[in-house]
């Protein structure tokens, strides 16, 4: 189990000033709580990665990324490798991004064959922290510093960690599932939560509990962890939670979009869905356009371009000697150890705020709005 710190001062060069820059837009029109230090004068400071002053050929040294599949979430491929693929590029740093495809053994393997290539730091999104752990230790017997990316790994040896605030994420999605719901309403609700190998899908319940369990309007009736974010595997899951709970489900808590339309699937088989209010998290496309069909009551965005951009200017300055700039640390109990980290603000989305998201480059309006969905996106004040 993880805890918090509260954010740490830090010292704050160009690096951290150029990615509170590149995000204050967002920040405006979302409330995004970046927590980074204050920024110094902008004229001190050598030039860094990001900047439009930043030489390319300053920049030496290689940096590898393994995402974990194309499973668990769309935002992998959709969002993460080409943000992460033009924060290098921007920055000309070399950088080598591959996927595990759920695979442990190949998330290995890519590992190896980056570090024989030359990286000078790696960063993963761990299948599990066993694994997770057996790659960061390897990678340091090697010199190669090391950065968890989204996702920490227990018993890890990381040198930092980027991602968000996931007890956070969880409490957002509770609220939301209360706000839809109705906090003076009895209602009977199932929980599908991530899979019991990420150490994220535990924060991702706890945010979650934190809020619903304390609205004594409401009964769990079913909880049960989905393996690997199967979304297969969650209609299964949530079609047994249905029959044994004799349809008698009020509110879904479904720890991000795939599992929420696993359960949106299995609501309109009975003749419910939009009557029963899910939840999702990652704002993906999918995601989005339930909320607009009103059968997913919110997700939860995380700007894959936010922390993209962190981990890019975490790994840009590591390239060039420079310490981590950090906003707090995060507990890792099993390694008995402060993490240093980057926690950026997870963001609600309703259907009054899909246009938010759109508008921050998260999903496009082209990919969104098809077919029946143009209407529904002027509606929801997408132009």
């Amino acid at each position: 189990m993880l805890a918090v710190s509260s954010p740490m001062a830090t010292d704050t060069k160009e690096a951290v000033c150029v990615q509170r820059k590149r995000y204050v837009a967002l920040a405006g029109i979302l409330g995004i709580g970046m927590m980074l230090g204050a920024c110094g004068n902008d004229n001190g400071g050598s030039s860094t990665a990001g900047s439009s002053n930043t030489s390319k050929a300053s920049v030496k040294g290689k940096v590898g990324v393994i995402l974990p599949d194309t499973k668990s979430s769309a935002r992998w491929e959709a969002a993460d490798r080409p943000n992460l693929q033009k924060a290098f590029s921007d920055a000309g740093v070399e950088a080598i991004i591959d996927n595990a495809n759920g695979d442990k053994s190949r998330m290995q393997t890519i590992a190896d064959q980056m570090i024989t290539q030359g990286v000078t730091v790696l960063a993963i999104v761990n299948l599990d922290s066993d694994t997770g752990s057996a790659i960061e230790q390897k990678a340091k017997k090697q010199g190669v510093a090391t950065i968890d990316y989204d996702r920490l790994t227990l018993g890890g040896s990381a040198d930092y960690y980027v991602s968000f605030d996931n007890t956070k994420v969880g409490q957002l999605q509770g609220e939301g599932l209360q706000k839809c719901l109705g906090a003076d309403t009895k209602a009977n609700i199932a929980y599908l939560d991530g899979s019991p190998t990420d150490n994220n899908a535990t924060l991702f319940a706890a945010g979650a509990h934190k809020v619903l369990d304390a609205n004594k309007n409401y009964t769990k009736v079913a909880e049960q962890a989905v393996p690997d974010w199967d979304n297969q595997k969650a209609a299964t899951i949530f079609e047994q939670m249905y029959t044994q709970a004799k349809g008698k489900i009020d509110g879904v808590l479904a720890a991000n979009d795939g599992l929420g339309n696993a359960a949106i699937a299995i609501l309109k088989k009975n003749s419910t869905a939009g009557k029963v209010p899910v939840t999702g998290q990652d704002a993906t496309v999918q995601g989005l356009q339930n909320i607009l069909d009103g059968t997913q009551c919110m997700t939860v965005y995380k700007s894959a371009k936010a922390e993209a951009g962190a981990l890019a200017d975490l790994a840009i300055g590591l390239i060039k000697g420079e310490p981590g700039k950090t906003n707090g640390t995060v507990r890792d109990d099993k390694g008995g150890r402060d993490v240093p980290s980057i926690l950026l603000d997870p963001v609600s989305i309703m259907k009054d705020s899909v246009k938010d998201v759109v508008s921050d480059g998260g999903v496009t309006k082209d990919e969104l709005c098809t077919g029946s969905y143009a209407a529904k996106c002027t509606a929801a004040g997408i132009s």
